[in-house]
């Protein structure tokens, strides 16, 4: 059973239908990918599973139990934790404190003896901004701000993390990082949904790709499969030259 099943997921805005019957499965231990082109829906597919916006017809599973009717509040606490595709942070606050928040609410609701200050140093240290840690994330480049929303992500302690575009601002070394940081992720048993389109960084750290287009998968397999696939390579890759 996939850690978080999303089947038959229809989303419509008035006469505008976002998305169509979309089926997604996440598994632990394992790196999804989802790509595809500007508008084709994903970020919407993400609002849907965190709850955000509402869906119109199909469901939404954590560990075989429904979500449709829970709260994102809710489903945060059931193990769903995401980032946004623009950033979402205490711009005011320090990288030490916007991760901090997180560890506290979660202490809150979890009450499993954990020490937030504890929780909050070992994400400081794992995803390398000891140097930054005491400056506000508004004097931070993008790239490490990123950092700081997957580290306030991670302090929840979740089972499945949607990551939206979260390489955006990243140079070279810090996105061959970043990945390394995503397999280790998934290596510990987390179920991991990647949007990006850093073609080569999905590729190298995704065991298995969906691909959307116009609010329909279009196709789901290996890297290898989806780089090969002719209906992706016309709606999204191109052809090479």
């Amino acid at each position: 059973m996939a850690q978080l099943a999303v089947r038959g997921v229809t989303v419509r805005f008035g006469g505008n239908v976002a998305l169509d019957g979309v089926d997604l499965d996440a598994d632990p231990g394992m790196v999804t990918g989802l790509i595809g082109p500007n508008g084709a829906g994903k970020t919407t597919l993400f609002n849907v599973i965190t709850g955000l916006i509402p869906l119109n017809s199909g469901s939404i599973q954590l560990n075989g139990a429904p979500m449709n009717d829970l709260s994102p509040t809710k489903r945060a606490r059931r193990g769903l934790a995401r980032t946004f595709q623009r950033l979402e942070l205490f711009s005011l606050l320090s990288v030490r404190e916007n991760i901090r928040v997180a560890a506290d609410i979660r202490k809150g609701w979890a009450r499993d003896g954990s020490d937030p200050a504890a929780v909050t140093e070992a994400l400081i240290e794992r995803i390398g901004l000891g140097a930054v840690a005491d400056a506000r994330v508004d004097a931070l480049p993008t790239g490490q701000c990123r950092l700081v929303e997957l580290g306030r992500s991670l302090a929840t302690r979740p089972e499945v993390l949607l990551l939206d575009e979260p390489a955006s601002g990243q140079d070279e070394n810090e996105t061959l990082a970043f990945g390394a940081l995503l397999q280790e992720l998934a290596a510990e048993g987390m179920a991991v949904v990647l949007v990006e389109h850093d073609v080569h960084l999905v590729m190298r750290v995704c065991h298995k790709v969906h691909v959307l287009d116009f609010g329909r998968i279009i196709a789901v397999g290996d890297p290898q499969q989806i780089q090969t696939n002719p209906a992706v390579v016309a709606a999204y890759l191109g052809t090479p030259g």
